[in-house]
């Protein structure tokens, strides 16, 4: 009787995913971002890297989901290295509005989306793996994306703000979890 008392408590002290991710990160690990709410899908045709007149952009819910993505970082103690986005004008508001006092963004072309072209993904997931591969800390990267990109890399596909939590192991990137927006 013990026993099978003892085995049906095993969850409560094993930690839980959550947690995992929350570890992670405070050890240095990545956490991929897809942009937040920018209503839509793809891009107008037309679309000109650095003028966000011609791109789809945040909205008033997508600029709130923003600020909350380092807010919460924030209040889980995750110490940030560096952000890196897209060159898309959704994912550099997403990350400005999360870490206004952050360290710098920079934009990372590998990060760019590839949905109206999906020719471009095998050359551009392998640079963006190789990228994230080299990380080094020493804390946690943010990288801020697309779905595209995020489901290409990671065989998640996220929602608008969500985190796919990562850690390198040898040559390979392993999901530790996801944070929901």
């Amino acid at each position: 009787m013990a026993w099978a008392l003892c085995v049906a408590c095993a969850p409560a002290w094993a930690q839980s995913d959550e947690d995992k991710v929350w570890t992670a990160l405070q050890r240095g690990a990545i956490v991929v971002f897809r942009h937040a709410i920018a209503p839509g899908g793809g891009d107008p045709a037309g679309l000109v890297i650095g003028d966000c007149s011609t791109q789809r952009n945040l909205d008033t819910a997508g600029r709130q989901q923003a600020k909350a993505i380092g807010d919460r970082l924030r209040a889980k103690n995750v110490t940030v290295s560096a952000v890196w986005t897209s060159q898309w004008c959704r994912t550099r508001e997403t990350a400005q509005l999360a870490f206004p006092t952050g360290p710098a963004i920079q934009d990372q072309s590998a990060f760019n989306s590839f949905f109206a072209d999906a020719s471009r993904e095998p050359t551009q997931t392998a640079q963006a793996r190789r990228q994230l591969l080299g990380w080094t800390g020493p804390s946690a990267l943010v990288v801020v994306s697309h779905q595209v990109n995020i489901t290409a890399l990671t065989g998640v596909f996220p929602q608008s703000g969500e985190g796919v939590v990562l850690e390198r192991v040898g040559t390979r990137l392993n999901v530790v979890g996801r944070i929901q927006p």
